[in-house]
């Protein structure tokens, strides 16, 4: 009965040991796959998006400002009791009388304001109920309707250069997030293709490891045979041993670049990563005057290049009217009335009306307005002359990347070749290192050779689409589908 439960207990613990203590998932993914899921679920991806939602709602605030508030206030209750000073015409004097008054007041009014001028016309009508305790009375003062004007003169329009400037910060915000999203698909290929290098990486250290066991294993047979040299039979252990170091180092160097990828798209770690390297390109050319176009419609650099030069014809704008004279019209007309019944109180209403204009008129500044002016003039010549440099730089860069990437094509059919004709070459050497015709260091120069220009394909590849997605994010349009990037920018706030 003992060596049974003896035998049950190491069954058990056999069977526990053996089941691991996390349960991976192999997920193979292609390049578009790491695309589509960066812009997906990537928290760069997610920065864009809330960064865009910030702009959103900072343009819908604006939007508001043109729109019409209805606002309804008032004082439930106001009470107060004191002394106030009043003035006795019988008497001709000042006496001091107690109050003690409950007041209750509501105001419904609506306002909006005028883009074209900078003013804004409001229409309210408000009720108050007013209790004298020391009287015993009470009595209701209404106001029906009241319309007024207020309208600066010779000042400074900050509606009208709002709306200017904020519709332009709008469209840059919205095609500023299709570029982030952009950058987000060239950082993915980065991603993709330093793990694809070191998958590439870890299979030719484990081929030069078989290869360099096999020629060791011959060389030795040679060197006991006496037809090699021991420097020879060294250098075939030599490369033996670095090989086994290759395979440690391209092991660790793959977790890490398979880490930063699973990161990077989201990925906890019960999740392992197998890239599907791609082996076709689609066969493009892209002409550098669509380019200019399209990059002229869509860059946000551009649009934002744009929106600093209207700031700064703003800031001038300000100065100019600070400097000088400035005026407010303030007009109202409306009706009025009191009564101790609610009815009465709007049956004869009487007539009210305001209007006053203020101003202030610099007499004696020591030229502080006219220094202001003079320096916004000064940044606006600045910034225009900013804006002509950087258009100048932004064109010269933009034609170089058209070139740096209409030569990719070929940059990647030259690394295919020369990867298969390195391969080549090299099984070539290894056979005639067998049967004894080159000595080792020639079998080294075409191992090294090889395994160059495998990485050096994959490094071409990458170039080709970082050059491409790089293209995407400048003109933000799809040259393998020909149409425009698009997102549903109303999702994206929801």
């Amino acid at each position: 009965m003992k060596r049974i439960k003896a035998l049950s207990l190491t069954i058990l613990l056999t069977i526990v040991v053996a089941i691991p203590a996390n349960t991976q998932e192999i997920r193979r993914l292609s390049l578009d796959d790491v695309v589509r899921l960066a812009s997906e679920q990537s928290p760069n991806a997610l920065i864009a998006k809330h960064r865009f939602r910030a702009s959103y709602w900072q343009y819908r605030t604006f939007v508001a400002e043109y729109r019409p508030t209805l606002t309804l206030t008032g004082n439930l209750p106001d009470y107060s009791t004191a002394y106030s000073r009043v003035w006795n015409s019988v008497a001709q004097q000042w006496e001091y009388a107690s109050t003690n008054v409950l007041q209750t007041t509501g105001n419904l009014s609506l306002a909006q304001n005028i883009g074209l001028t900078g003013g804004s016309i409001s229409l309210y009508s408000d009720l108050t109920y007013e209790k004298n305790f020391e009287t015993d009375g009470e009595r209701y003062i209404t106001s029906p309707l009241n319309v007024r004007l207020t309208q600066p003169l010779f000042r400074y329009n900050e509606l009208k250069w709002q709306k200017k400037i904020e519709p332009l910060k709008y469209e840059e915000a919205r095609k500023t997030y299709l570029r982030d999203i952009e950058n987000v698909h060239m950082m993915a290929v980065q991603y993709f293709f330093n793990l694809a290098l070191a998958q590439i990486n870890k299979e030719i250290a484990e081929t030069n490891m078989q290869n360099a066991d096999t020629l060791y294993q011959i060389a030795l047979g040679r060197y006991n045979l006496g037809t090699i040299a021991e420097d020879e039979l060294l250098q075939m252990e030599l490369s033996y041993l670095n090989a086994g170091t290759a395979i440690n180092e391209s092991e660790m160097n793959l977790r890490d670049r398979e880490l930063k990828l699973r990161s990077f798209l989201g990925f906890n770690q019960t999740v392992r990563l197998e890239l599907l390297i791609p082996n076709e390109i689609p066969d493009l050319e892209v002409d550098v005057n669509e380019v200019l176009k399209l990059a002229e419609q869509n860059n946000p650099e551009l649009i934002a290049l744009e929106r600093q030069l209207v700031e700064a014809q703003s800031s001038v704008a300000q100065a100019k009217a600070e400097k000088g004279l400035n005026a407010n019209l303030t007009a109202s007309y409306g009706l009025r009335d009191q009564d101790p019944i609610l009815n009465m109180a709007y049956d004869q209403p009487n007539k009210q009306q305001t209007i006053r204009v203020g101003f202030s008129l610099p007499i004696l500044d020591w030229g502080q307005g006219r220094g202001r002016y003079k320096m916004a003039q000064s940044s606006e010549e600045l910034t225009r002359v900013q804006v002509e440099q950087s258009r100048v730089d932004f064109e010269q860069n933009l034609m170089l990347d058209v070139h740096q990437f209409n030569i990719q094509n070929d940059q990647v059919r030259i690394a295919a070749k020369s990867d298969t004709v390195a391969a080549k070459m090299f099984e070539v050497t290894k056979q005639r290192f067998l049967i004894g015709k080159i000595d080792v260091l020639e079998l080294n120069n075409a191992d090294t050779k090889k395994d160059q220009n495998k990485r050096s394909y994959i490094q071409a590849l990458n170039n080709y689409w970082t050059y491409y997605y790089n293209m995407r994010a400048l003109t933000l349009f799809d040259f393998i589908t020909r149409k425009p990037l698009e997102t549903d920018y109303d999702k994206l706030v929801e």
